[in-house]
């Protein structure tokens, strides 16, 4: 794995320091989080495609962060975590934006030439980052082939989504995948998944969409990914189609939402 930014990456909170640390492991064994409190303040916002911005008292989180604006410079990254190399999802133009001396990149290890740009941390499904009351986990990418089109986002490319626990509050954020087998794997595990609306050649689509977040279970739905007009029709059409136990977020692109104890 390309790990030359740990050394450089360490965090120092409370006075105790933590090296970053990889942990490879066979399955997804995390604290069950439904009933886990959301942490003092995390806000999350939509920005464009799938890209978002979590922030919480004392750190700010990018995924995919796409098609920002300048004023983004004042809105620096602790942690940048790209799902994969497609245009939508890796911008250096924002990147450039939002870097600072110390900011740590999360990529898939097969993003070899950008990990090297960016001196950044190349990760495999399943592995495990752990930077002090944050925990980021890789976890499985893909989409698959229709008819005699080779998949977009091929599962042998172990491109990679992202659990991110911050405090105990964990987010999933699924990048460009399908509704996959392996969302088995992260039932019960989930307070909000961010999931794609489509296209459907290249994401999950209409009652995938659905399926997957009656597998995972999470607390809360944030549509990501989508077309205009898309969230409303995707409400109507399947909105009750959803496990009641989950609530449906529709944020339009550059909104928030705070979430509260």
């Amino acid at each position: 794995m390309a790990l030359s930014k740990i050394t450089r990456n360490i965090l120092i909170s409370l006075g105790v320091i933590f090296a970053v640390t990889i942990i490879a492991v066979p399955s997804i064994v995390v604290p069950l989080r439904n009933n886990a409190e959301v942490p003092p303040t995390v806000t999350l916002k939509l920005l464009y495609n799938a890209g978002i911005m979590i922030e919480t008292e004392d750190k700010r989180i990018y995924v995919d962060p796409y098609n920002l604006n300048p004023a983004y410079e004042d809105l620096d990254a602790d942690f940048v975590l790209i799902t994969h190399p497609h245009g939508d999802h890796y911008d250096p133009a924002s990147l450039s934006l939002i870097d600072k001396e110390d900011t740590v990149y999360i990529m898939p290890e097969s993003m070899s030439t950008q990990l090297i740009t960016h001196d950044g941390i190349g990760v495999n499904p399943e592995d495990v980052l752990e930077y002090g009351s944050i925990i980021i986990t890789a976890f499985y990418m893909y989409t698959l082939p229709v008819d005699t089109f080779p998949a977009s986002h091929p599962k042998e490319a172990n491109l990679t989504s992202y659990l991110i626990d911050v405090d105990g509050f964990t987010f999933f954020h699924a990048g460009d995948s399908k509704n996959i087998a392996e969302y088995a794997q992260l039932a019960g595990l989930v307070n909000v998944a961010l999931l794609p609306l489509g296209p459907g050649c290249q994401t999950m689509t209409d009652m995938e969409v659905v399926n997957a977040i009656n597998a995972i279970e999470g607390q809360y739905f944030i549509p990501i990914h989508y077309g205009e007009g898309a969230c409303p029709i995707f409400i109507a059409s399947y909105g009750s189609y959803i496990m009641s136990e989950c609530q449906l977020i529709h944020l339009n692109y550059w909104e928030s939402y705070e979430f509260e104890q």
